[in-house]
């Protein structure tokens, strides 16, 4: 199987995730790439100062907080599962289930564009295992690996 690289719009990215704003972390995915070899996707979150978690974090020095950059990388894994299946059904949903060897490398602010590049690692029994890496400006930010758990609401 092989599958062109390909990219998604935010209309595509809400058929896919549940997420809504002000928790849609994903403003567009630049590509994705399916094959034998690699289950790998590319998506962008803008990082705008009108967000409003910056009015309480910190507001002197507005600071995007880590664990939303995770909640970025989940939902961008989040995405590449619903690729590699297909589109979920309506009562069909999946779920952060795990994060291991989380790195922050130097804080995130407004202005930043995260870069966050996935890629599926393996699955069994309905979890699947990524690993992520968000960059601003080629500089690696946070790393991790996660893991997704796919289930019926």
């Amino acid at each position: 199987m092989t599958t062109e690289k390909k990219s998604l719009g935010i209309q595509e990215i809400m058929d896919l995730l549940p997420h809504r704003y002000p928790f849609l972390m994903v403003d567009k995915v630049e590509n994705y790439e399916i094959s034998d070899e690699r289950k790998t996707l590319r998506a962008i979150k803008n990082v705008s100062f009108n967000e409003p978690i910056f009015q309480g974090h910190f507001p002197a020095k507005p600071v995007f907080p880590g664990v939303l950059i995770l909640e970025a990388m989940a939902q961008a894994t989040g995405i590449l599962a619903f690729t590699m299946v297909g589109k979920p059904s309506p009562n069909e949903l999946y779920y952060f289930a795990s994060i291991d060897h989380a790195r922050f490398k130097r804080p995130v602010g407004p202005g930043d564009q995260l870069v966050l590049d996935v890629e599926f690692l393996k699955e069994r029994r309905g979890i699947a295992k990524f690993t992520g890496v968000a960059t601003v400006d080629g500089e690696v930010v946070c790393t991790a690996e996660l893991m997704c758990a796919k289930r019926e609401v």
